[in-house]
């Protein structure tokens, strides 16, 4: 087992704690100025993460937008955009989607069954962490998805497979993006290092949108808490960042 990535964990949210609302487009929460302070981010790593449900509904690109900062890292020998990783329960995804569209490397992990079957991985760079047990077989992967990705499906504990994946592709620190499902995940295994918080300064209201995390016994409670290092004004919202206990 490699040491695992630091994990930096982003999300914006309304003050109810909504991360996006019911309507059918998305709703922004952040502003120019962290949008800006997101890029900065996302090119100080070296892989971001999303769920299968933020890569539908939202469809990022999960890019280094600036060109100044793509211009940065391919100086210093790294590819202008980090690895977009996503994560999915059965790797029904649109290989048309912006996550899959350019040069940047792509990794799909598919933890359904995971308990239950090997490591395996099929797609462009096949090979690299992938295991040896003896399952069941994992369900074939789609042929127009592994010509775009890489696809690994995840051993149990999943999301300690997955950062094992990552780090032996030379991810050193992870930017995670959401959603509920994959901050709730990250949160409740107590493998997020530092986290991001910023508040819009709104209420969505709706009950069926989704919130920042769901149930989970996370951690982090009253006798753990998380380390406020930084609050900041962005144009309207505002950022909290968080350490949690284990990072000194």
């Amino acid at each position: 087992m490699t040491a695992r990535p630091y994990v930096l964990l982003s999300c914006a949210m309304s003050l109810d704690g909504r991360i996006d609302d019911c309507s059918p487009q998305r709703l922004v929460l952040s502003s120019q100025a962290d949008l800006d302070r997101v890029d900065e981010v996302r090119a100080g790593c070296d892989a971001i993460l999303v769920g299968a449900r933020t890569l539908r509904r939202d469809n990022p690109g999960l890019a280094v937008r600036s060109e100044r900062r793509r211009a940065e890292r391919t100086a210093a020998g790294r590819p202008a955009t980090p690895l977009r990783a996503v994560l999915t329960s059965g790797g029904r995804l649109d290989p048309d989607a912006r996550f899959f569209l350019d040069g940047a490397e792509k990794v799909v992990y598919r933890f359904a069954g995971a308990a239950s079957r090997p490591a395996t991985e099929s797609g462009p760079g096949a090979g690299a962490g992938a295991g040896t047990g003896t399952g069941s077989p994992a369900p074939a992967v789609p042929p127009d998805l592994s010509a775009v990705a890489t696809v690994v499906d995840l051993e149990a504990p999943p999301l300690e497979h997955l950062l094992d994946d990552l780090s032996r592709r030379g991810t050193r620190r992870l930017l995670v993006e959401g959603g509920t499902t994959v901050h709730t995940a990250f949160l409740t295994a107590g493998l997020v290092d530092e986290l991001h918080l910023v508040i819009a300064p709104f209420f969505v209201g709706e009950a069926a949108a989704p919130m920042f995390v769901g149930p989970g016994s996370f951690p982090f409670d009253t006798a753990h808490r998380l380390r406020l290092v930084d609050v900041r004004q962005l144009d309207g919202v505002v950022l909290l960042r968080y350490l949690t206990p284990s990072v000194t």
